[in-house]
């Protein structure tokens, strides 16, 4: 089951026509869901608190960082940093690497 959560109604909207299967927004859905997920997928900004003209807020942070899901992310941001070793690629070049190689791996262990 694919679960959408996004920091507002538009992102967790684009997610569902993206075939999510059930999908919330907003602060105490991402916390209250974190710990109970599997997998967590996301831009790297999901886990600098305000990132996202302060949409992700520390405790967004706290509950993705704490949780015991694999946690997989995509060097995307719109903040001020730079992430070394990593080539600067289209998301669909990510999304593929993700679908093809991170996620078969994860489900093969």
């Amino acid at each position: 089951e694919i679960i959408a959560l996004g920091t507002n109604a538009i992102a967790t909207s684009a997610m569902m026509k993206a075939k999510a299967n059930r999908g919330a927004s907003g602060e105490s859905a991402i916390v209250w869901m974190a710990p109970k997920v599997d997998v967590i997928i996301g831009p790297i900004s999901i886990i600098m608190p305000n990132a996202m003209m302060g949409e992700v807020t520390p405790k967004m942070v706290e509950a993705i960082s704490s949780s015991p899901a694999l946690k997989i992310f995509l060097p995307l941001t719109q903040e001020r940093v730079h992430i070394l070793g990593v080539r600067g690629q289209p998301l669909p070049h990510y999304l593929e690497e993700l679908v093809t190689k991170v996620l078969k791996e994860a489900i093969d262990v």
